[in-house]
């Protein structure tokens, strides 16, 4: 297992980012949890383990991360993170945009094998990320990200496991794909990117969105239409730490602390009281993943 006091990777960083740390937000008065963060990934000024960051969020009452892998090195650390932590559940996967250098050198099997073997451990409770990325992977690369993301569906399957689907670009391809090979039944588009009309077709279906710190962003109009009209019983929060903080830190380093921050903003656009939000999301997050501790 690697270790999960370390990291497997830094953020690259030009010089041209803050990577000050944002001052904490008011602590949340009903906890959540984060559902979807790569906290094996080190970023900002000041490096923190997994440890304080585990302490940050508690402090602000986040008291559950959803630790996500994509590829074998950072599965294995997030099932170590997970097995280590009570406050950590573990996600495991081949990202799509990984798949085609797996397939490429021979060993995509091999590692969805590596994957099968992670998801029997206890304390793994989803199989992501994984899904269909047309952003950054070419022609040559989507034969190998289609098998491997429906081989991910039938490991979700076997081991009665949530998912938790990457989608970037291809909407249409991911929901035909599940509706084709058949969706597990606890299926979520972590990082939500469709509109209002995809939300309503995943809402049909029973799948859960995951709302990130872009849905904050000015631009983003889509997604909080999107959040508007998904059932509540069917909204999770997420950071996908260390990426996409929300407004007004965006750009600077992400971490699951920074939940309140965008659990605020959605019941804002909700009108929502913020705490019955905070219910709603913690008791979708433990339907999804189970309890994080007995």
């Amino acid at each position: 297992m690697s270790d999960p006091s370390g990291y497997v990777r830094e953020r690259h960083n030009d010089g041209s980012r803050d990577v000050r740390w944002p001052a904490a937000p008011e602590p949340l008065r009903v906890p959540v949890y984060d559902n979807h963060a790569h906290l094996e990934i080190i970023d900002g000024d000041e490096p923190l383990d997994l440890d304080a960051q585990l302490a940050r969020a508690r402090a602000v009452g986040v008291i559950g991360v959803v630790q996500a892998g994509g590829d074998i090195e950072s599965s294995r650390w997030s099932a170590a993170a997970a097995a280590s932590h009570p406050d950590v559940l573990a996600a495991v996967a081949i990202h799509p945009n990984e798949a085609p250098a797996y397939a490429e050198s021979g060993h995509l099997d091999e590692a969805i094998g590596v994957i099968d073997a992670l998801a029997a451990e206890p304390r793994v409770r989803a199989i992501g990320e994984t899904g269909l990325d047309f952003f950054r992977t070419g022609e040559e690369g989507l034969t190998s990200q289609h098998a491997s993301f429906e081989a991910h569906i039938a490991l979700a399957k076997k081991h009665g496991l949530a998912m938790q689907i990457h989608d970037r670009e291809a909407h249409d391809a991911v929901l035909e794909t599940l509706a084709r090979v058949g969706a597990p039944e606890k299926t979520v588009f972590h990082c939500f990117s469709g509109d209002a009309e995809m939300a309503r077709r995943c809402a049909d279906e029973g799948y859960y969105l995951s709302f990130a710190g872009n849905v904050t962003f000015k631009n983003a109009q889509n997604l909080r239409d999107a959040l508007k009209v998904t059932p509540r019983e069917r909204v999770l929060v997420e950071t996908d730490a260390p990426f996409l903080t929300p407004t007004p830190h965006r750009g600077r380093p992400n971490a699951p602390y920074l939940i309140p921050v965008t659990v605020r903003f959605l019941a804002a656009e909700l009108e929502v009281d913020v705490d019955e939000l905070c219910a709603q999301l913690a008791e979708n997050t433990l339907a999804v993943y189970g309890a994080f501790t007995d």
